[in-house]
C-alpha cells in the first residue's frame, strides 16, 4: 500500500480503480520548406487553429459548461501576438509551422514559469492544452487514449488534466483524480470542485507509481491517496466516505433555509468565487449572493490589460446569473510585481507590503477607471457593489471615490445606463484600516473585514513561511478583539459589517462572529451548508455568551477549548475535517 500526499482541490472521497492516462509527448521535426510553401504552411496554421476554436466550442456546448472555463485557451488562440510571430517566422526561417508555432508558445510559457506568481504559473497548463491541440491538427496527431473510454467507475491518474479534458470526463463513471501537476486556483482544479469530484493534485511521481487497475482511494478533504489499500484501510474509508455522503446529504437540505439562529436572528452566508464559473456552486450550495468576487483572474488571463468590454461581459454575466442577490466586485488586487504578461516587470523586497492593491489604482488611474466603468456598467440590476480593498488611510479613501464620482460623470455625459446609488466599501484587512474605521466608516457604505490579511498584518506573520506559519491564528485574542472593535464601529455608523476569508467557515470562530453581531459571512461555496448548520444550532444570547467569555481569554489555546466544548454540548457534526 502506498500513501501519497499532495493538494487537496475538491472535497470527498472516492474509491475506484485506476484509469491511467499516459502523458501525451509527441516530438515535432524542424523541416526546411521551399518559398512556395510558405503560404500553405500558414494556411495550415490557421485552419489548425480554426478547427481547435471549433472543437472547444463543442465542448462547452456538448458539457454545457460555463463559457470562462475554456476562455484563457479561445482567447490564446486569437492572441494576434503569438500568432503574427509564428507568421512571421515562417516566412523568414521557412520552417514548417508546426515547429515554428511550438518554439513561439514555449517562449510564452517559459515566461510564464519564471513568474513567482501562482495564478500565473497555473495558466501554463490552459496553454499548454490549446498548444497540444493545435499541433495536434497540424501534425494529423490523434491521441492514443481518450478519457471518453472510461466505460466503468473510474480514478483517473495522469501527470495533468486540462480543463478541456476534466470537461469531458463522464461523471457518471469518474469518482476523483489525482495528478502530479496543479494548483488550488488552476481552472481544473475550480472545475472539479464546480462539478464535485474529489480530487488531489500536486502529487510527485504519482503517474510512476500507478498502473491502470489500480485500487485508489482519492481523499480530497486531506489532499492524500492510497494505492491498493488494505482491507483494514479501505474499510475504514468506505465508513469515512458513507459518513461524509450522509452528511453532504443533509446538509443539501439546508440549502433553501436561510442562516437564522434558533430564535431567528439573520446572518447572511455569501460566498467567495475566483472566476465567473463558480457562480453555478454559489446558487446550488445556497449562498445569499457572492460577498467577494475577486478580479484578479482578469489581469492574468489575458496577455495584456483587459479592456472596459471584456471586463463588463464578465460582470454583467455574473450579476445576471446571481440577480437578485448582490455581487460585491472586489477591484484589482495585485501588486505592480505581479502584472499579466507584457508589462513591465516590477520586483519588490516585500509585496506584502508594497505598492499593491489600491496603492497600485490610485498610481494607475486610467486603469482603474476601465475597471470601474465596466463594473459601474454592470450594476443596472441593482445587485452591484464596489469593495476598495488594502486600505489603510483615509486619503486613499477619498481619492478613491473622487475617481469613481468622474466615472460616473463620463457615463452620464454619455448616456451609458448604471446604478447611481451603487454601493461603495472596503475590506478592513490593515490594522491601520480597523483602528481608523470610526473615520473610515462617515466615507463608505459597508466594511467587509479581510480576515487572511488582517491576522497576518496583526499578528506580523508571513503565513506562507513554514517557520512562523505556527503563529498565524485567527483566534489570537488581538485579532479577535480588534474585529469585535470594527464591527461596533460599524454598527455605531449605521453600516453593515461582513467578514471574508478562511475565518468565515471556522467551525470554532462562526459561534463567536455571531456573538459579535457580524452581518456577513462570505466563504467558499462547498462550506455554505456547514456554516448554515452551526448559525441554526445556536440562540443569539448563546453566541453572545460564547463571545464575551472569550473575550475575556487570553491563549488562543484557551478559546479553542472553550469554543470546542460549547459546540460539542450542540453535537453539530462537521462536514470537513479540519
Amino acid at each position: 500500500m502506498n500513501l501519497l500526499k499532495g493538494i487537496a482541490v475538491s472535497p470527498g472521497i472516492a474509491i475506484g480503480r485506476v484509469f491511467f492516462l499516459p502523458k501525451e509527448d509527441f516530438k515535432i521535426s524542424e523541416e526546411e520548406i521551399a518559398p512556395a510553401e510558405i503560404s500553405r504552411e500558414i494556411e495550415k496554421l490557421h485552419q489548425a487553429l480554426k478547427l481547435s476554436k471549433e472543437e472547444l466550442s463543442e465542448i462547452k456546448f456538448q458539457e454545457k459548461i460555463s463559457d470562462s472555463f475554456l476562455e484563457p485557451q479561445i482567447l490564446f488562440l486569437d492572441d494576434s501576438q503569438v500568432m503574427a510571430e509564428t507568421v512571421k517566422k515562417i516566412k523568414q526561417e521557412r520552417k514548417n509551422a508546426a515547429f515554428i508555432f511550438t518554439e513561439v508558445t514555449k517562449k510564452v510559457i517559459n515566461s510564464l514559469s519564471k513568474s513567482e506568481n501562482l495564478y500565473l504559473k497555473e495558466r501554463i497548463t490552459d496553454i499548454k492544452d490549446v498548444v497540444k491541440r493545435v499541433i495536434s491538427h497540424l501534425v494529423g496527431h490523434k491521441a492514443p487514449k481518450s478519457l471518453r473510454e472510461i466505460d466503468e467507475e473510474s480514478i483517473v491518474v495522469a501527470h495533468e488534466l486540462s480543463p478541456s479534458e476534466t470537461a469531458q470526463l463522464p461523471r457518471e463513471k469518474v469518482k476523483g483524480f489525482a495528478t502530479e501537476i496543479g494548483g488550488r486556483t488552476s481552472h481544473t482544479a475550480i472545475m472539479a470542485r464546480s462539478l464535485e469530484i474529489p480530487a488531489v493534485v500536486g502529487i510527485p511521481e504519482i503517474s510512476k507509481l500507478v498502473k491502470s487497475g489500480d485500487l485508489m482511494v482519492v481523499d480530497g478533504n486531506k489532499g492524500i491517496v492510497m494505492v491498493n489499500p488494505k482491507e483494514k484501510e479501505l474499510e475504514d474509508y468506505r465508513r469515512r466516505q458513507k459518513e461524509y455522503l450522509e452528511f453532504l446529504k443533509e446538509n443539501q437540505e439546508l440549502k433553501e433555509l436561510p442562516a437564522v439562529t434558533l430564535d431567528e436572528y439573520e446572518v447572511e452566508v455569501a460566498a467567495n468565487i475566483e472566476l465567473p464559473e463558480e457562480v453555478e456552486s454559489v446558487i446550488s450550495h445556497g449562498a445569499k449572493g457572492i460577498g467577494l468576487f475577486r478580479t484578479e483572474f482578469l489581469y492574468l488571463t489575458y496577455h495584456s490589460l483587459p479592456n472596459e468590454e471584456e471586463q463588463y461581459k464578465i460582470y454583467k454575466m455574473v450579476a445576471e446569473k446571481i440577480a437578485p442577490e448582490d455581487v460585491i466586485i472586489r477591484t484589482f488586487d495585485l501588486g505592480g510585481d505581479k502584472l499579466g504578461i507584457g508589462q513591465n516587470e516590477y520586483h519588490e523586497i516585500n509585496p506584502f507590503l508594497g505598492w499593491r492593491a489600491i496603492r497600485f489604482c490610485l498610481a494607475q488611474p486610467e486603469i482603474f477607471k476601465t475597471q470601474l466603468r465596466a463594473i459601474l456598467k454592470a450594476s443596472t440590476l441593482g445587485n452591484v457593489k464596489i469593495m476598495l480593498p488594502m486600505i489603510s488611510d483615509l486619503t486613499e479613501v477619498k481619492r478613491a471615490k473622487e475617481i469613481i464620482a468622474e466615472v460616473r460623470m463620463d457615463l452620464q455625459r454619455r448616456d451609458i445606463e448604471f446604478d447611481s446609488q451603487c454601493p461603495v466599501g472596503i475590506m478592513i484587512e490593515t490594522p491601520a484600516a480597523a483602528l481608523c474605521a470610526a473615520d473610515l466608516a462617515k466615507e463608505v457604505d459597508f466594511f467587509s473585514i479581510g480576515s487572511n490579511d488582517l491576522t497576518q498584518y496583526v499578528l506580523a506573520v508571513d503565513r506562507a513561511n513554514e517557520r512562523v506559519a505556527y503563529l498565524y491564528e485567527h483566534l489570537h485574542p488581538a485579532v479577535l478583539r480588534l474585529i469585535k472593535e470594527v464591527i461596533d464601529i460599524g454598527h455605531q455608523h449605521q453600516i453593515w459589517v461582513g467578514l471574508c476569508g478562511e475565518m468565515s467557515a471556522e467551525p470554532l470562530v462562526i459561534p463567536i462572529l455571531l456573538g459579535f453581531g457580524i452581518d456577513e459571512l462570505s466563504m467558499s461555496p462547498l462550506a455554505v451548508p456547514e456554516t448554515k448548520r452551526i448559525i441554526r444550532s445556536f440562540t443569539l444570547e448563546e453566541a453572545r455568551e460564547i463571545s464575551e467569555k472569550v473575550l475575556s481569554l487570553t491563549l488562543a489555546a484557551e478559546i479553542k477549548e472553550y469554543v470546542g466544548e460549547r459546540i460539542q454540548e450542540k453535537a453539530i457534526k462537521i462536514i470537513f475535517e479540519k
